[in-house]
């Protein structure tokens, strides 16, 4: 995915456009004119180093190779047509990651500052969290009122280029953070030295924002409420990288602290993730919370063995006495309810009904536009929604109730193949599954909580 988490070392000298607080190492030993040729850096067989270059669209290329001096570092270079190259030194296990969203995930993001904030050449965006299963693509946030910081602006502060040190890779570390060199503006200030006004000028260095404000951003007890869970489970989360936690957008104090869009957003991808699918439509049985198909299966096959194993004189005289009560039976009959409803898989082949209801609805939309077309006006494209048949309608409603997960990305890959296949509008074919799931057995809240976190936020939808 191409949540961006990835923490750089160190600037290249050369770059045209510094990450703030980051020291620039010389990196004149790397050919950054030539993609072809900072690949072949890496390229030996056998070693441990490795390297690879890329087209990117739009306009450049990418290129990265693990550094010949220094094998636990790598250098990542993005040239763009029109706005220059970046030049970033990260630990070498990281780089093929960042080469992996440059060229395929984000390839619009020039580059990231201020813990994943990218920049396309004229917009800033946000962290890129949500995912748009339709589209197959992720949102595009732009950050309200963004302005970009160049190098230039911040040199009108001053900076003094003497008191600066370019480092060598030698001095760094892969897992130890490079040691202080003094003021960052004076290292400006040194690698603005061998600049020009306009160079300066044309030089982004991050991104102002009100709500990166200092006053506007969150900690991790905030963010965590936020999100709706403890601070000492997003602690943890952080601690073992789980559950794709941001990178924070500061750090105040010693402690980390998130834009509020952007916990927002975190918390808003957790609730479209496969877990909160499920939450959104669970049903409690025996203190546990299931999609509702699979607590229906539970009691279901609970009083089919309790009934056989209990009710039937036959069966139940073969109990051992210390086992005849009714509890304990029930307690046996429960498990085995379980065995069946909890392996729902292995009774419904789930990927071939879900297919087969994608497949279904798409004919289904298909017929609608064409009898549209059939009893309007030529050229009337003015779809409201489609009606579905009831049986379709039925089974969509079935796969939402027993596997959520599988049900919204069915949804969204209707959607999407909807819009690229059929020319129907994602507000027509989302207007048209929800009014189809309307007459469900689902309950009316649960179903507008799953949809709600399965269809486009409303400012996505055309």
């Amino acid at each position: 995915m191409p949540l961006y988490t990835y923490r750089p070392v160190a600037n290249g000298l050369r770059t045209d456009h510094p990450i703030p607080d980051l020291p620039f190492v010389d990196d004149a030993h790397i050919p950054l004119d030539d993609p072809a040729a900072i690949e072949a850096i890496g390229r030996h067989e056998g070693g441990d180093m490795w390297g690879r270059q890329d087209e990117c669209d739009p306009g450049g290329w990418l290129a990265f190779t693990t550094d010949p001096h220094n094998h636990d570092l790598a250098w990542v270079v993005r040239r763009h047509t029109e706005h220059g190259r970046t030049v970033v030194l990260y630990r070498d296990t990281d780089a093929s990651g960042v080469h992996m969203i440059h060229v395929h995930e984000e390839p619009a993001a020039l580059l990231f500052r201020a813990g994943g904030y990218w920049w396309d050449g004229a917009t800033w965006h946000r962290p890129s969290q949500i995912f748009d299963g339709a589209a197959e693509e992720y949102y595009r946030r732009p950050v309200p009122a963004a302005v970009t910081v160049t190098a230039a602006d911040l040199l009108q502060q001053g900076g003094d280029a003497d008191k600066a040190r370019v480092l060598e890779i030698g001095d760094l570390d892969a897992e130890t953070p490079p040691p202080a060199q003094g003021r960052w503006i004076d290292q400006l200030a040194r690698w603005a030295a061998e600049r020009s006004p306009q160079e300066q000028a044309a030089a982004v260095v991050t991104l102002a924002a009100p709500e990166l404000n200092g006053d506007q951003l969150v900690g991790i007890t905030e963010m965590a409420e936020i999100a709706g869970i403890a601070a000492s489970t997003l602690r943890a989360y952080i601690a073992r990288e789980e559950n794709d936690v941001p990178l924070p957008q500061a750090t105040l104090n010693g402690r980390s602290a998130w834009a509020r869009p952007v916990a927002e957003e975190w918390a808003e991808q957790r609730r479209r993730s496969r877990e909160g699918l499920t939450g959104a439509v669970a049903a409690d049985y025996d203190d546990v919370a299931l999609a509702p198909g699979t607590a229906e299966l539970w009691k279901r096959f609970t009083e089919t063995f309790f009934s056989e194993l209990w009710e039937r004189p036959v069966v139940r005289k073969r109990w051992a006495l210390r086992w005849r009560t009714a509890a304990a039976v029930r307690e046996l009959a429960k498990t085995l309810g379980w065995d069946v409803a909890g392996d729902l898989r292995a009774i419904v082949p789930m990927s071939d009904l879900a297919t087969t209801v994608r497949q279904a609805m798409l004919r289904e939309f298909a017929i609608g536009k064409h009898l549209h077309h059939a009893t309007s006006a030529p050229g009337d494209e003015n779809y409201q929604y489609f009606g579905i048949a009831l049986p379709v309608a039925r089974m969509l409603d079935w796969l939402v109730r027993h596997d959520p997960a599988a049900a919204g990305h069915t949804i969204e890959g209707i959607i999407g193949e909807a819009d690229r296949e059929l020319g129907i509008p994602r507000r027509v074919a989302e207007r048209t599954i929800t009014m189809a799931l309307t007459d469900g057995s689902l309950d009316p809240e649960a179903r507008r909580e799953f949809l709600d976190r399965v269809l486009a936020p409303e400012a996505n939808r055309d």
